[in-house]
């Protein structure tokens, strides 16, 4: 009992005293999972291993605790502590995230689709999708050339540096596009990446009713990105199909392009049962 304790919770029954012990029990567990995963969270969203103090100043946890967590995930191989002493993701949740993938419909179509189109377009071919405020390479396949795509299945990138990101967020309502933009908008690497709000906006708007968005070089130099959405019932873009290529080819051969890409978002659709047309 701590000392705001009153009198009358002092005559509560026995039967009481044992449901109130089970819900502190109960939320001493929840903490405790909770911990653990904004430890697995932290390094999710960081995407490179990190030391136990590091994470326990990003989460505001004890270092204590955050020890006691990380050993026990590690124990657990839900973590991995790598030679210099740094912590990773654990095996045992790429395990997970393959059984996890398995029972997901759309990725088993949205992947089968991906392959073919690879074939018929000769060109790296992805599927992502929109991770808060980016975009998230879901699915990958590498084109038949030795033109080497940086971007990998995993990788989060802000939803302004690309095609794919500016459809992902097409469907809202134009204010809400504004603020989300306003919000996760950032420079890329190549400086050539649109930041302000209201301009991408209008270009999520446009790309999403054109179903089609194409980006040149605006997160990797002498990179393109053709990129169609998929839509669900409801008309939401729950992700994309898109195909990576050397600029100059999209300068040479768009239509080409534009034309396999549009047609795998349809047949994906129409494969989920979201399109009737």
């Amino acid at each position: 009992m701590d000392a705001k304790t009153s009198s009358a919770d002092l005559s509560v029954d026995a039967g009481s005293d044992v449901e109130t012990e089970a819900k502190g029990a109960r939320r001493s567990r929840v903490s405790g999972i909770d911990r653990a995963l904004q430890v697995i969270d932290y390094l999710y969203e960081t995407g490179a291993p990190s030391g136990a103090y590091a994470i326990a100043k990003a989460v505001k946890a004890p270092l204590s605790t955050v020890y006691v967590i990380i050993d026990d995930l590690v124990g657990k191989n839900m973590l991995a502590r790598n030679a210099d002493g740094t912590i990773w993701l654990g095996a045992r949740l790429y395990h997970y995230g393959l059984a996890y993938a398995r029972s997901l419909d759309f990725m088993s179509v949205a992947t089968h689709e991906m392959h073919d189109l690879c074939r018929q377009a000769g060109e790296t071919v992805q599927v992502c999708g929109r991770d808060g405020d980016y975009m998230l390479v879901l699915a990958m396949a590498d084109g038949p050339s030795h033109y080497q795509v940086a971007s990998r299945v995993g990788t989060r990138v802000p939803l302004n540096w690309t095609a794919s990101g500016r459809l992902l967020v097409g469907h809202l309502a134009e204010a809400e596009r504004i603020e989300l933009f306003k919000r996760c908008a950032r420079t890329s690497p190549t400086g050539r990446a649109e930041i302000d709000a209201r301009t991408l906006s209008d270009s999520a708007g446009k790309a999403f009713e054109q179903r089609l968005s194409i980006q040149v070089a605006e997160s990797d130099y002498a990179v393109a990105c053709i990129a169609s959405p998929i839509c669900d019932r409801s008309g939401e873009c729950v992700a994309t199909i898109s195909i990576v290529l050397p600029e100059q080819k999209v300068v040479s051969d768009e239509n080409h392009y534009t034309e396999h890409v549009r047609a795998s978002a349809q047949r994906i659709e129409k494969l989920m049962g979201w399109r009737n047309h």
